[in-house]
């Protein structure tokens, strides 16, 4: 059912600023910007006004108003803005007005963008492409998120799904008239077949990019391992260049993993610190080791600390160790890929540059199309039901059903298919005001 409510919500965050938005979207925009601004202000120009509260004539702010009337708006429907100062009690004043409002109530997180996709004005990958780019935190990050608000995974996903469907309308064609005698079954089921496995190889084409959209979203994962007091707390802080996570020289104080995001030469990068590497019978650090080692499993890069006069332990099951010999200052560090000091800082930077190469093999090499499990889990089953096609060759109801099951796969990555549940999901975490 669709909601018929005027929502509104601050589009610029909380707190003190020199200026607060609040954004209002519904069927009763023009209304509530009359009866707080006066008159209506002409189309999609900023307009000063002296906002009052309906309710008694006091005034609230003096500032400027926007009217964009629909449907050529972000959500499709009468929208108008508000820009006030920025101080707390002056967008607590507007807010009150707003909420006694008839037919006008506060936006849910992703409101707005929500009514976006469900009126046609963006499809379900620019609304995730608008949550990746809030979240985003490194430069490569924005223009993955740019990237997929501008289309660039719908229009492909769209056109698949154009081909798709003309390979099942030829199907069903052929069914319906099967008695006529008109249609070459075997021409037909060579030439669907012929496009259906063009289709597949170009969709598999952009599925053998290594994750590397996901993994972009996420960050590039690195573990920093080894036995206790190797010095992992103190090098994450380090190179994190603040104190977070706890030294000291007690065995056994990290039990849980401590993330840190960085961002090198604008790629994401996570270090996590985890709980030293060695036998004991305490069971909580003991659950701690085996987080550490499917930390490990996990991992894009695992930095192995060997501290003086020790010896590295061997780690299998991950693409990639860098050993590094730590407390160089105290040990010449034989045998190492790399010594490092957090005390006196020698090697940090080289530490940094042996990362930053691994996360550029790891996540560069061209744009991503496919960012979201989601999107590869529904390609994945497309290709699944394409793969079926030949085996079903003479039997035109099987290779129709297979094409209907392929097209539906390939419209629930743009939301022509099961859009309210991923909705759902995708605004569980989005930013009010969006």
């Amino acid at each position: 059912m669709h909601d018929s409510s005027t929502l509104f919500a601050p589009a610029s965050g909380f707190g003190r600023a020199a200026i607060a938005v609040i954004r209002i979207s519904g069927p009763a925009a023009a209304g509530v910007l009359v009866a707080l601004a006066g008159t209506l202000p002409a189309p999609r120009r900023l307009s000063l006004r002296t906002l009052r509260d309906p309710a008694d004539g006091m005034m609230l702010d003096k500032g400027m108003v926007a009217w964009m009337p629909g449907p050529d708006t972000v959500t499709g429907e009468d929208m108008a803005e508000l820009h006030l100062h920025g101080g707390v009690a002056v967008r607590a004043g507007v807010i009150r007005a707003l909420t006694a409002f008839p037919g006008c109530r506060a936006a849910e997180a992703g409101a707005f963008t929500r009514r976006a996709v469900l009126n046609g004005r963006m499809d379900l990958t620019e609304a995730e492409g608008v949550a990746d780019l809030i979240e985003a935190d490194t430069e490569a990050q924005r223009l993955q998120a740019l990237r997929q608000l501008d289309g660039a995974l719908g229009r492909q996903v769209a056109a698949w799904r154009e081909e798709a469907i003309d390979c099942l309308a030829a199907t069903e064609a052929a069914l319906d008239f099967a008695d006529e005698g008109d249609i070459d079954d075997a021409g037909l089921d060579r030439a669907v077949l012929a496009r259906a496995a063009r289709l597949r190889t170009a969709i598999s084409a952009a599925l053998a990019d290594g994750r590397r959209g996901e993994r972009l979203r996420e960050g590039f994962q690195v573990v920093l391992a080894g036995p206790p007091n190797a010095g992992k707390s103190t090098l994450l802080n380090a190179l994190s260049r603040r104190d977070a996570a706890i030294v000291s020289p007690v065995p056994g104080t990290t039990r849980d993993a401590i993330e840190v995001r960085l961002d090198l030469g604008g790629l994401p990068v996570m270090l996590v610190d985890t709980a030293g590497l060695r036998e004991t019978s305490d069971p909580v650090e003991a659950e701690g080791i085996a987080r550490t080692r499917r930390r490990m499993a996990e991992a894009d890069l695992v930095l192995m600390l060997v501290p003086p006069g020790a010896a590295s332990e061997e780690v299998s099951g991950t693409s990639r160790v860098l050993r590094v010999r730590t407390k160089a200052d105290l040990d010449a560090a034989p045998g190492a890929d790399l010594a490092v000091s957090a005390l006196t800082g020698e090697g940090l930077l080289l530490l940094l540059d042996a990362i930053t190469a691994e996360a550029e093999v790891t996540l560069g090499g061209g744009d991503a199309l496919v960012t979201r499990e989601r999107h590869r889990d529904a390609l994945e089953r497309c290709i699944a039901h394409l793969d079926r096609l030949p085996a079903a060759t003479g039997m035109p109801e099987l290779v129709a059903e297979d094409l209907r099951l392929a097209v539906r796969a390939l419209g629930e990555v743009g939301g022509q298919v099961g859009i309210e549940e991923v909705l759902d999901r995708l605004f569980s975490g989005f930013c009010i005001g969006k």
